[in-house]
């Protein structure tokens, strides 16, 4: 399974299965020296983890890390870097009625057309569970782009169409959706909770910024950075659809307008709308990043499906198990991870042309 694998310079495999033994990662090419703790990891796994609030599944995942190689001291050695992550709340026996069930919005009938085999518990690979792996690799890729002044902030946008108003990246972690606006995210936290008691599920957007990212990032063409910013959050399984900057607004606009006309402000050149997301013919422009993920609704509810099985037939189905009502709050570090490791493999791509 090539898709495994992520990454030009700084590369990333994940492994595992939402029902197995653990999950983990091993990440290649981290320059060494970086100073780098189980705790750094940790931090950005206990955003994700389940069981945080009672807007996330009950599952109770401590998704603790442990370090397997590559850090010496407390520095990176150069060598590949292996994180695990062990499940320690996997309840198999939820998933014994769907072995010869396709839940209507899974993986499960493509992956048994690919493959020709599944594993029903779960979705195995196809499960949210696996990108705990992905946000212990990101913090790494964090580390790097700190180092350099960039910083990544996700958030919360808009849940079920009520949009956050304000973006206050203060209180993006003291409400439990992770929206930048306290008004908008109580009744944010109202309608999934109304949705979790009608069996149901609602999706929404998640936003990305990243600031204080050099000019020069990105190449042209194929390798344009909204192309791999794209591939990167689309691969995560929720996301049905991204936009950069004014996003398919755009296409309502006039060039006139549209068009970033840039001033100097404290020294450099700045825009005033930054309609295009702080990214030009695929490169940085030393602008903000800006950009948007359409989550859909989580699939699996309460609330009775038709579903296919096994033999061709329909069946009723009723999912059981626990569940997230709404992705969007745990999806946040997923996306913070995602773009870290897109622009921390570009910083390395970027150092070997200057």
């Amino acid at each position: 399974m090539a898709g495994n694998t992520f990454g030009e310079i700084l590369k990333v495999m994940t492994f595992g299965e939402s029902h197995g033994a653990g999950i983990g990662c091993v990440i290649d090419g981290v320059p060494p020296g970086l100073t780098l703790t189980a705790e750094d990891i940790q931090k950005d796994l206990d955003r994700r983890k389940p069981g945080q609030s009672e807007v996330t599944t009950p599952r109770k995942e401590s998704d603790t890390a442990e370090i397997l190689s590559g850090i010496l001291d407390g520095k990176t050695t150069g060598a590949p870097i292996a994180i695990l992550i062990r499940n320690q709340d996997q309840r198999s026996k939820d998933y014994n009625e769907l072995k010869d069930i396709f839940r209507p919005g899974h993986a499960d009938f493509a992956f048994l057309a690919k493959f020709g085999i599944r594993d029903h518990k779960g979705g195995g690979r196809s499960s949210g569970r696996e990108t705990a792996a992905r946000v212990a690799a990101g913090a790494l890729a964090k580390k790097i782009l700190a180092a350099q002044g960039i910083h990544i902030a996700a958030y919360t946008r808009s849940i079920a169409g009520i949009e956050a108003r304000t973006v206050d990246l203060s209180v993006i972690e003291k409400n439990i959706v992770r929206a930048p606006d306290l008004e908008a995210a109580r009744l944010m936290t109202e309608r999934i909770a109304q949705a979790r008691e009608e069996g149901d599920s609602v999706g929404g957007v998640v936003e990305a910024l990243v600031t204080g990212c050099p000019a020069g990032l990105g190449d042209p063409v194929f390798g344009k950075l909204e192309a791999k910013l794209s591939s990167a959050v689309m691969s995560i399984g929720a996301v049905k659809g991204v936009e950069f900057g004014s996003g398919f607004r755009a296409a309502t606009m006039p060039g006139s307008q549209h068009n970033d006309q840039v001033h100097v402000k404290d020294g450099r050149p700045v825009t005033k709308h930054n309609f295009a997301g702080g990214i030009s013919g695929g490169i940085t422009n030393g602008e903000d990043i800006v950009f948007r993920l359409a989550v859909k609704p989580t699939s699996s509810i309460a609330k009775k499906q038709q579903a296919m099985t096994a033999e061709g037939g329909t069946a009723d189905l009723e999912i059981k198990g626990r569940h997230d009502p709404c992705l969007c709050p745990r999806i946040v570090p997923v996306v913070e991870a995602m773009t870290a490791l897109v622009l921390a493999d570009c910083l390395l791509l970027q150092k070997t042309i200057k």
